[in-house]
């Protein structure tokens, strides 16, 4: 007779084994995302308007193929534009910053910011005897790269494009004999670009434009002579990347207004010549 096989039965002892490591994947899963939400919640408590937009824009399109405020960032914030509240931050933080000059006290009254319908304008005004340019001059004294240089450092951390202007009074400019107002105005609108620009302060491409209007835009047009109407007037615009509507704003000009320097108008007789003409085509 065979003999019957031996089985052999062994238990394991202890508690029954674990189920593998996909917990802990999942568990890291779910820490990271926490982390991701804590960060966002961090950042929106601290945010201003226009970078909760933008990082709103990043989460409805992360891929950037859309044309939401945020997909097409550059940088920090290229394409954040300040809004008009922001101009009136903007406008509270310069003049706190140019409170730190020495001679702010003397300087108050040659001084203007208002926010207008095309952005910031800040004017700096001269008197008589001149305040931030030598008299019958283009060259900036003390006063005047003073202020530009605080004025550069702090419009240098904005996104927004920036214009500068050039205006004299309606006394005619004596010396040279092809030198006039225009010519002055410009300069200075130049000399005060060339500075903004220089150390590290405006960004290359902040400026836009610069432009001289001579004596054809007034501060006090009931005085043409008043000295107050020589100044500098720096805009920080509120459009970026279109330089196409404060162009037509500036060469917009009013009944009885000469157009600005540069505007290209054509003659009456030429105007009608071609309406007359159209008129006959259509016929």
């Amino acid at each position: 007779m065979p003999t019957p096989p031996i089985i052999i039965i062994k238990k394991k002892g202890g508690h029954g084994g674990h189920h593998g490591g996909a917990w802990k994947v999942a568990y890291a899963d779910f820490v990271t995302a926490m982390m991701a939400l804590f960060i966002v919640l961090w950042l929106l408590s601290s945010a201003t308007k226009q970078e909760k937009m933008a990082i709103s824009g990043y989460f409805k399109d992360p891929s950037g193929t859309a044309t939401k405020l945020g997909t097409t960032m550059a940088g920090s914030g290229e394409n954040i534009q300040l809004s008009k509240e922001d101009m009136a931050k903007l406008k509270d933080q310069l003049q706190k910053s140019i409170q730190k000059m020495i001679d702010l006290e003397k300087l108050k009254k040659n001084i203007e910011m208002t926010v207008t319908s095309e952005g910031l304008r800040i004017e700096l005004i001269e008197s008589e005897k001149g305040t931030f340019f030598d008299s019958g001059s283009a060259q900036l004294n003390g006063n005047g790269k003073e202020l530009l240089t605080v004025l550069a450092a702090e419009l240098g951390k904005v996104p927004n494009h920036i214009s500068v202007e050039g205006h004299t009074d309606a006394k005619p400019f004596s010396g040279k004999s092809n030198y006039t107002n225009w010519e002055l105005s410009s300069d200075r609108a130049n000399a005060a670009r060339r500075l903004m620009q220089a150390d590290g302060g405006l960004r290359p491409d902040q400026v836009t434009q610069v432009r001289g209007f001579a004596d054809q835009r007034l501060r006090n047009a009931q005085d043409p002579l008043d000295p107050a109407n020589r100044r500098v007037s720096i805009i920080v615009q509120y459009i970026h990347n279109n330089i196409d509507e404060a162009d037509s704003s500036a060469n917009k000009t009013e009944p009885g207004e000469k157009p600005a320097a540069g505007t290209k108008t054509e003659p009456e007789s030429e105007v009608k010549t071609n309406d007359k003409k159209n008129a006959e085509e259509k016929k």
